[in-house]
């Protein structure tokens, strides 16, 4: 299978973390769970070292893969890659060559319409992608009314269409079953064996570092959530990893499993100088 890699800059992604993370991963499980998709960048790394591969010699065969998130565009964004990547390309080609300020406002501020939902869904998926390529940052942020509400970026010749890129991520996408759902979800999901890797919002590490999330708020009630679910998970034999920002709150949640810290380069700040290194948590269960 071509390499494939996330074909969205996400804010907390983790393909710049992949060395540090891939040897905590379980090198035997029945079937993969992603609750905070994301940019599903330790997905596709799995995928690459043939994680889910039928004949992959040293494990054995992965039954299922379940790549979920709460974030109804980016699902469907990823369903649409999936089932019909040509029909994405075209339109992302189009946005490519339509490209401009007045474009961006006027694709942007489609979900201020009321039928906005009932676009075609093959579009909706290309627009998802296009702000992600043209926006400020790459930043997914939505306002109190749940409208994209990121400003256009400072690129001089953003990549908007990259064919290799959505062709390898569909190869890759074959068999997942790509949920829109409440990562709770899960616990009637997975099964004494499987593995469940949580990538959440990450809890501010201050009151000013935290911004309108790309779905909603997820501070101490959600994450306290998030904990009891692992919990859950931990007591019917899942195998349970999770990426954190590294505070008390976070490590005394957590305080009875393993907590790994990693340095991780921030990369996406508003500010330049502030993209330098911080210390991150791994929280794993007992496998």
């Amino acid at each position: 299978m071509p390499y494939s890699k996330p074909f969205l800059k996400w804010a907390g992604g983790k393909a710049g973390l992949l060395d540090m993370l891939l040897p905590f991963v379980p090198k035997d499980f029945s079937a993969y769970f992603e609750p905070f998709v994301g940019g599903g960048a330790l997905f596709f790394a799995l995928q690459n070292q043939r994680f889910f591969s039928a004949n992959a010699p040293h494990l054995k065969p992965i039954k299922k893969v379940v790549l979920s998130d709460k974030n109804a565009e980016l699902i469907n964004a990823y369903k649409a890659i999936q089932a019909s990547p040509s029909e994405v390309l075209g339109e992302l080609k189009t946005l490519q060559e339509n490209h401009n300020k007045e474009s961006f406002y006027t694709i942007r501020n489609l979900d201020r319409s009321a039928d906005f939902a009932s676009l075609d869904c093959v579009f909706r998926a290309a627009r998802f992608i296009y702000l992600n390529k043209t926006c400020f940052n790459g930043l997914c942020r939505y306002n109190s009314k749940g409208q994209f509400n990121t400003p256009m970026g400072s690129y001089t010749n953003p990549k908007i269409y990259d064919e290799d890129l959505i062709l390898n991520a569909h190869n890759a996408l074959q068999g997942a079953e790509i949920k829109n759902t409440d990562f709770a979800s899960v616990c009637g999901n997975a099964q004494k064996g499987d593995f469940v890797y949580f990538d959440p919002p990450y809890f501010p590490l201050n009151k000013t570092s935290s911004f309108v999330s790309y779905t909603d708020n997820f501070l101490e009630s959600e994450q306290i959530r998030l904990c009891e679910t692992f919990k859950i998970l931990e007591s019917k034999g899942v195998k349970v990893l999770q990426s954190n920002s590294n505070t008390e709150f976070i490590r005394e949640l957590y305080k009875d499993f393993e907590l790994i810290e990693i340095k991780a380069r921030r990369a996406i700040n508003c500010k330049g100088d502030k993209r330098g290194e911080v210390s991150e948590l791994l929280i794993r269960s007992d496998y």
